[in-house]
């Protein structure tokens, strides 16, 4: 499956639902070129000229007695989790002890001491098991209403003009992770609205990362453990107008930050909730990044080499996939006073994208698509080489506002004027 066909299966899964929406009367467009260019923006990425560093060495494909694993250690804890469950202290001790391991055995031990790994499957194999067979029910994005007879309609400032962005005014509070999450909130940054983004001190975010998906947003670190800092929360919560929820189902319940409570204590809020596994079944409470469900469910499988080696897909297009979806939910819930509650995840993208049907268009196609580039200066960062947004508005290249914000420097209240004109 060249890459060229796989960019057009995405356009057909995500910015196809965008494009209905004409929010305040914009007409919106995308190109082949663009989409390629976001769906790869961290490999694109140029911080005072150096790359992304990519995965951690921890990180990638590893033989087992019975096949293989994919492991994800990029982050510290994941790392520390990984060996730990492994009782290893180096590269070749886990080397070792994965070649004599049973891949699904070894996948359990480590997602049970908080690591992160997936066995590698093939698709058949993977629709047989219960993420698998969750992946496989219901829409890509699952809407919810609130119950009520009563519609509830999300105030929000409307911009005035012609030239303001179609989400000036909209509130959003950004409480995903990684890329899929955050990519989606950069679009809507994009687009106009207010993005504040939250994590947790203790665990910061992969710097390149933030950085990556840091345009048109704030960042803040709160620690919801601390009530002062719960408090700044809700206190956002009071005005804000979208809530995206990207941690594991359970996470947040501590804190009464379920959807359901959420929806109680404010009324006008509208949530989208997004993560790997799904939110039914036995495995929707796991751990999972883009490369891991790629493992799991087929793909890693299908792009294996000629010595039988599982691979991947050439960006992590999971993640951008579902970030789109997350933009398109966004956009109907606002829509439509009926609904509350949208829901996603990496599997079930992983499933969408692998039901459409192939394309063949020749490899050449994919390599003419010249990268569009953007280069700027912050004061945080340095230079900064980046590129668009995926989308064309009103015919003209949609541009980022603002450069990323140094990490966790943001004051934690929402803005008192609209973004910037285009």
């Amino acid at each position: 499956m060249p890459f060229a066909s796989l960019i057009q299966r995405l356009y057909a899964l995500g910015f196809n639902v965008i494009c209905r929406f004409d929010l305040n009367r914009k007409t919106f467009e995308v190109t082949a070129q663009r989409v390629a260019a976001s769906f790869g923006s961290l490999e694109h990425l140029r911080v005072e000229g150096r790359h992304s560093p990519g995965f951690a060495p921890l990180s990638g494909f590893w033989r087992t007695a019975d096949g293989w694993i994919r492991l994800h250690a990029n982050y510290p804890h994941h790392e520390q989790a990984l060996m730990r469950a492994l009782k290893a202290t180096s590269i070749p001790s886990i080397r070792a002890t994965l070649a004599s391991a049973n891949s699904i055995e070894a996948e359990t031990a480590i997602n049970a001491a908080g690591g992160v790994a997936a066995a590698v499957k093939t698709h058949e194999a993977w629709l047989r098991s219960d993420p698998g067979e969750t992946a496989t029910d219901g829409p890509w994005l699952k809407f919810l209403g609130s119950g009520e007879t009563k519609p509830r309609p999300t105030p929000r400032r409307t911009p005035t003009g012609p030239t303001r962005r179609p989400l000036g005014g909209l509130r959003v509070l950004d409480l995903t992770r990684v890329v899929a999450g955050p990519s989606a909130s950069r679009l809507l940054g994009a687009l106009g609205a207010d993005v504040l983004r939250v994590d947790p001190p203790a665990l910061p975010e992969l710097i390149n990362q933030h950085i990556d998906t840091g345009f048109c947003k704030r960042s803040v670190e709160l620690d919801l453990n601390e009530p002062h800092d719960l408090r700044t929360f809700q206190d956002l919560l009071q005005d804000c107008h979208v809530l995206l929820l990207g941690y594991r189902t359970g996470a947040l319940d501590k804190f009464g930050l379920t959807p359901e409570k959420l929806l109680e204590h404010w009324p006008t809020l509208k949530v989208v909730s997004l993560n790997a596994w799904g939110f039914d079944g036995s495995s929707y409470h796991h751990k999972g990044f883009d490369s891991i469900v790629q493992a799991a469910c087929g793909i890693a499988h299908i792009y294996r080499d000629s010595y039988d080696s599982p691979g991947s897909l050439p960006v992590q297009a999971l993640d951008h996939a579902t970030g789109m979806g997350v933009v398109a939910a966004v956009a109907i819930l606002l829509t439509n006073d009926h609904l509350t509650h949208a829901q996603t995840s990496l599997a079930r993208t992983a499933h969408e994208l692998m039901q459409l049907p192939q394309i063949r268009i020749m490899e050449e196609t994919a390599d003419s698509l010249a990268t569009p580039t953007r280069e700027l200066h912050t004061s945080d960062y340095g230079r900064v080489e980046y590129v668009p947004p995926p989308l064309l508005l009103e015919g003209q290249s949609l541009e980022y506002s603002t450069g990323p914000v140094k990490y966790g420097s943001s004051i934690p209240r929402w803005e008192d004027t609209l973004q910037p004109t285009i």
